[in-house]
């Protein structure tokens, strides 16, 4: 695949691909000086993808992954998520789409220091407005499914690097999304535990949920079966590839 192809995953039989991105563009002010995080971005991601996105510092990545996580808006160009234009979504609209179709995972993990490992995985569920009992019974079983069923009650302080970031995987699944965004998730981990990581992300990537992990690191990068180059905003290679 080539850069700046706006067919690259594509939807077949007239299906709107996930995320579709078209000349998006994003400029903050330094100083007095404009500069351009995202410089036209042309993206389509298809349910269930497994891609990664890779770049320089700089480059833009982290900003691409706040516009398709709902975090940020681009000044010009058109998002459309599920084939809805997220463009004349209210903040508050933005705020449940979030919520209902997109998980993140964060290389902080973004936890909530006070709540225990269960409470802080019900949290989505009790802002949703389910039933407290009910959000903490699919809390231990999502925690359970991640062997964390033993540090149920641990607060994140009490919990190694490797347990708060399957403590963060719980709670960004729980709300059964259709895509999970992941921004350095193994940067503050040790190598073991980088790999349990992304092998807990691919396992939920393979049960249909689509995988998108922005990173600095090739070996976790390489992992993906479609890697992004972003360079000055721009995206300079979009490739599909079978992972070793």
């Amino acid at each position: 695949m080539t850069a700046g192809d706006s067919g690259q995953g594509a939807a077949s039989g007239g299906r709107a691909p996930l995320i579709q991105l078209t000349g998006a563009e994003r400029t903050y002010m330094v100083g007095h000086s404009p500069v351009h995080a995202l410089a036209g971005i042309d993206l389509a991601v298809e349910a269930g993808e497994y891609l990664s996105i890779m770049g320089p510092s700089g480059s833009g990545k982290s900003t691409l992954l706040h516009v398709i996580g709902l975090l940020d808006r681009p000044d010009r160009g058109a998002y459309l998520l599920e084939g809805r234009d997220t463009g004349n979504l209210s903040e508050r609209e933005r705020a449940a789409v979030r919520l209902a179709r997109i998980g993140f995972v964060f290389q902080s993990f973004h936890l909530v220091p006070r709540l225990t490992a269960a409470e802080n995985v019900a949290l989505p569920l009790e802002l949703a407005g389910v039933a407290p009992e009910v959000s903490r019974a699919r809390a231990l079983v999502a925690l359970a499914s991640l062997g964390m069923e033993q540090r149920a009650d641990h607060r994140p302080d009490q919990l190694s690097g490797g347990q708060r970031q399957r403590t963060a995987i719980a709670r960004a699944t729980i709300m059964r999304p259709s895509l999970i965004l992941a921004d350095e998730p193994t940067g503050n981990l040790d190598r073991g535990s980088s790999l349990e990581v992304m092998e807990l992300l691919e396992g939920l990537n393979r049960d249909g949920i689509a995988v998108l992990v922005v990173t600095h690191d090739p070996v976790i990068g390489e992992r993906a079966h479609r890697l992004v180059r972003v360079e000055d905003g721009k995206i300079a290679a979009d490739s599909t590839r079978t992972p070793p």
